[in-house]
């Protein structure tokens, strides 16, 4: 298990990254002068920055651009990263809701899908490697309580969309098979039965993008069709136990996630069973 590039205590402060990172996006600086590994240990070490600027605009945005534009990071580099973010700070403050751990867990999932989208073009990681992502990705999901999407001050955290994209990339392995699909396509549809806030910021589409990839790539459209016809039921049993906003947060999650998923098949005439069903499952739905 490596953890070098966390345990190495010489890294930058934000400020200092900050400044370096704009002069390399401005083109004041190039990364042939730098100390590359410096600026990447010091990026990951303030992946979870509460500066939305840093973090966003110019962390994340740059790991892009050296993963995939660039290509300048090396393959084991890349490793060394993945390992850190899979064990590591992807389960940051696991549970917490509210705090600010939550952006180091969502941003280290949007690395681990950059790292998923190179590995797709190139081949790089082994397939235990690639089956112990999904594993932890699932492990993930599953534990994490923060649903935030955007947040005052401090700009996205968006949990559940980050997930939801690395899922996208994880899914397009050829070592990820369809029994993994059902698998994944659970603890997405789980993240829609949430009653604890309500999602208004695209996170329904965000989590249909996988879903969608996963029916192209092959998955068997009745096992969304048997969830659709158990929804209502569930729904109704929640209803006893939750209180009336609650609930109603609930319904809405479902409504919404249920008609964005109907518009995205509206026009392929392969979904038309899927289509009714959806439909027939909304007019259950009080």
């Amino acid at each position: 298990m490596r953890m070098s590039i966390l345990a190495d205590k010489n890294i930058m402060n934000e400020s200092e990254l900050k400044k370096i990172l704009k002069e390399i996006k401005s083109g004041q600086k190039n990364w042939d002068d730098e100390n590359k590994r410096l600026i990447v240990r010091s990026m990951i070490n303030h992946i979870g920055s509460t500066d939305g600027e840093l973090r966003d605009q110019l962390i994340y945005t740059t790991f892009f651009k050296l993963i995939i534009e660039k290509n300048l990071l090396e393959t084991e580099l890349l490793k060394e990263l993945l390992d850190c973010s899979v064990n590591h700070l992807m389960f940051k403050g696991i549970g917490e809701t509210g705090t600010d751990t939550v952006f180091t867990r969502s941003f280290s999932t949007l690395l681990i899908a950059l790292i998923l989208y190179k590995d797709n073009a190139e081949n790089f990681l082994t397939g235990d490697t690639t089956v112990y992502i999904k594993q932890k990705l699932i492990q993930y999901i599953t534990l994490e309580k923060d649903l935030r999407g955007f947040v005052s001050d401090k700009g996205w955290a968006h949990s559940i969309a980050h997930v939801a994209d690395t899922f996208d990339e994880l899914i397009k392995n050829p070592e990820i098979s369809e029994e993994d699909y059902v698998e994944i396509l659970q603890q997405l549809l789980n993240k829609i039965l949430v009653s604890e806030s309500v999602y208004v910021h695209d996170e329904d589409e965000r989590i249909l993008t996988p879903i969608l990839e996963m029916l192209d790539n092959g998955l068997d459209v009745k096992v969304i069709e048997e969830w659709l016809q158990e929804l209502p039921m569930k729904l109704e049993g929640n209803k006893r136990h939750l209180d009336c906003e609650k609930y109603w947060f609930l319904v809405f999650n479902i409504k919404t996630f249920l008609k964005t998923f109907y518009i995205k098949i509206n026009s392929d005439k392969h979904y038309e069973s899927l289509q009714n069903s959806i439909r027939h499952c909304l007019t259950k739905i009080r």
